[in-house]
């Protein structure tokens, strides 16, 4: 049974999901509490939950949140390589990788304050006239750990949770031209949601070794695409190992996997058509990312607002 974090009248609460519903809990701990205090703990309150809930809410009531709502850390990787082949193509690039993508996974870190919840309305980043969506799978730390190997990184994984790190496409051109790396093009929003479902519920989805999620994202009911875990050309336990290299990955920590190819806008795109208002999203538009195994967000875009100027003119 997943688990969800749901704004209750005495604050924010964890919540078992459970036939279609929500049994909410009693205390303050957090779902990033819970999933660091192992499988026992989590066992009791599971059984706490089903008998003796606080109150019990529809699984898509508005008020439930992002399952970790403040992150200790994110990382952003770059685990499906043919997600970045599409968006070379569309900018009219050369679409050939270097080897150092197949050395070592691609990442930045994100912004914990920028997450928000699975139903929650999205404001278009100030400034902004390209935003676009991003269908990721994350995962959800569950233990400490530091310089894991793949195989030891495994047992660290709480569980999986979608995440789209909406981007600001025209504002990220101008960060990546000053050579440091992601910045105000990714430091809108980050969705997680709309449930943690663990590690073990999804252990029997496998191809051919792989975990095997299936996924996909519309805007206004129209499948944009779909994919699955099974085709990232890094793993989870393969980013998590290095990510951990020489630091500790914490209780909480969430990393996505990078794009599910075809998963943005930015793909279906062409150089000639960047500037075009109908290449993007635009205000009242819905975005859902679904899965049978992880649930489904469901989120309208909104106006942003409009930034202040920084030099005098």
């Amino acid at each position: 049974m997943p688990w969800a974090t749901i704004m209750s009248s005495q604050g924010p609460r964890v919540g078992l999901v459970h036939d279609g519903a929500i049994h909410v809990g009693h205390d303050e701990r957090t779902l990033t509490d819970l999933v660091a205090s192992g499988e026992d703990e989590i066992a009791t309150l599971r059984r706490t939950l089903l008998d003796r809930p606080s109150e019990v809410v529809g699984a898509e009531d508005e008020r439930v949140l992002a399952p970790i709502t403040r992150p200790p850390a994110i990382r952003d990787a770059l685990c499906f390589l043919e997600h970045m082949r599409g968006c070379l193509r569309a900018l009219g690039r050369d679409d050939e990788l270097g080897a150092v993508w197949e050395e070592i996974p691609a990442f930045y870190f994100g912004n914990p304050a920028g997450v928000i919840g699975p139903y929650a309305d999205v404001a278009i980043s100030p400034g902004s006239r390209w935003w676009d969506l991003e269908l990721e799978v994350g995962v959800v730390i569950g233990r400490a750990g530091r310089d894991l190997s793949p195989a030891q990184a495994a047992d660290h994984i709480a569980g999986y949770t979608f995440f789209c790190d909406w981007t600001a496409r025209d504002l990220q051109v101008k960060d990546l031209e000053m050579g440091l790396g992601q910045g105000k093009g990714k430091d809108g929003a980050t969705t997680l949601g709309p449930w943690l479902v663990t590690a073990a519920e999804v252990a029997d989805h496998r191809r051919d070794g792989r975990l095997d999620l299936s996924v996909g994202a519309s805007i206004n009911g129209k499948e944009l695409a779909s994919g699955s875990t099974a085709d990232m050309d890094w793993t989870f336990e393969q980013f998590l190992s290095f990510a951990s290299r020489g630091t500790e990955i914490s209780p909480g920590d969430v990393i996505g996997s990078g794009t599910v190819p075809g998963g943005c806008l930015l793909e279906h795109a062409s150089a000639a058509s960047l500037a075009e208002e109908s290449t993007w999203l635009r205000v009242g538009d819905e975005v859902s990312l679904y899965g049978a195994a992880l649930g489904a967000t469901r989120q309208r875009v909104v106006a942003g607002t409009t930034p202040h100027p920084l030099l005098e003119s």
